[in-house]
């Protein structure tokens, strides 16, 4: 008897709205489409402290996380929750994001290991083909 090969889970991503922001209509629109999409989104709501998108992503066995910032404290927010990550064994857990965030601390992010940020503006098919090209060939590697 053989096993055939198990059939690709969906990809999984955790949208979360860091540190004291309270405006969550992007992460909403961005989490819709992604649903609509066929990925699995678990959205985690309003005020989160990075140690509880963590705690969220492991424990929803997430592929991505994708942090709503609009609030000014980017830097530290996806700073500390890649940080708590690696801590926590799950470096290989995609983090990406967007916001109302300065073009000069685009490479900065980068550097530190955030995969892709959105500006303002960016389509959400933009982001949905972007999850499906990294997210999803990283789901699966």
């Amino acid at each position: 008897m053989t096993e055939s090969a198990p059939a690709s889970a969906p990809i999984r991503v955790v949208v979360a709205k860091p540190g004291l922001d309270g405006h969550d209509r992007g992460a909403k629109v961005v989490a819709r489409a992604l649903r609509d999409a066929g990925v699995e989104v678990v959205y985690t709501g309003l005020h989160q402290t990075p140690e509880q998108i963590v705690e969220t992503a492991i424990q929803e066995d997430a592929d991505a996380v994708g942090l709503s910032v609009l609030s000014g404290a980017h830097m530290t927010l996806f700073a500390k929750v890649l940080e708590l990550l690696q801590a926590r064994g799950a470096a290989d857990i995609v983090v990406f994001g967007g916001g109302i965030i300065p073009e000069d601390d685009l490479p900065e992010l980068t550097a530190m290991g955030v995969a892709k940020v959105f500006t303002p503006g960016t389509p959400t098919h933009d982001i949905v083909d972007w999850v499906r090209a990294h997210v999803g060939e990283h789901a699966t590697a």
